[in-house]
């Protein structure tokens, strides 16, 4: 079943089930796409309006980030269930012998190598995104920008669940496996949070102009 092609109410309830997908990662990359789509919004409401032209700019810096990630959003939601299904199917490898042990444990290492590459990239388009929101709530369509506020939240909590998703697959590898993104974890997480704090104190100065 293909998650992005469910009504909302059916996803709510694929959720909310004991089975094991869809689960975080995808409900972080849904929650991606949900704030890319009222970032377009807000960047939509604001191009080609005189009264926010001072706006234009941030607007169309927004819409590039989100061209990039309004389709691919969907796409990360449904390849992280996968992910998982592929860990699983491994798991389920025989291990009767020492060549099938072997070939089992390698299999095994690398479904989940890709179970945390899947969600690194959900972080990494969601950084992008929140790159963009702070300059869209200061300058964007005013009448708006509490839109951007829900957006960056939403953006936010995308980047920071599937950072848990990332780290709880890499725990289980050898420490040489997924090295890059060992490394820029700490760093993407302090930086998330940096961002996010800017935006809500841009949202909330705008909203008291």
């Amino acid at each position: 079943m293909n998650w992005m092609e469910m009504t909302l109410g059916e996803f709510q309830d694929a959720l909310a089930s004991s089975d094991p997908t869809p689960g975080g990662g995808t409900a972080a990359a849904v929650a991606l796409g949900q704030a890319t789509a009222l970032t377009r919004m807000v960047a939509q409401l604001t191009l080609g309006k005189e009264k926010w032209q001072e706006g234009w700019i941030a607007a169309e810096k927004a819409e590039e980030i989100v061209q990039k990630t309004y389709l691919r959003a969907g796409e990360l939601a449904q390849l992280d269930s996968d992910a998982f299904d592929e860990v699983m199917a491994a798991f389920r490898m025989p291990k009767t012998n020492d060549e099938e042990v072997g070939i089992r444990r390698n299999c095994i290492r690398q479904a989940t190598l890709k179970a945390s590459e899947i969600p690194y990239e959900t972080v990494v388009l969601g950084m992008e995104l929140l790159s963009c929101q702070e300059a869209l709530a200061l300058r964007g369509n005013g009448n708006a920008v509490s839109d951007v506020g829900v957006a960056a939240l939403l953006t936010s909590a995308a980047v920071k669940g599937a950072l848990f998703n990332v780290e709880i697959n890499l725990q289980s590898l050898p420490d040489e496996m997924g090295m890059d993104m060992r490394k820029e974890i700490p760093g993407i997480r302090t930086l998330c949070s940096e961002l996010s704090r800017n935006i809500m104190q841009a949202v909330h100065e705008r909203m008291a102009q």
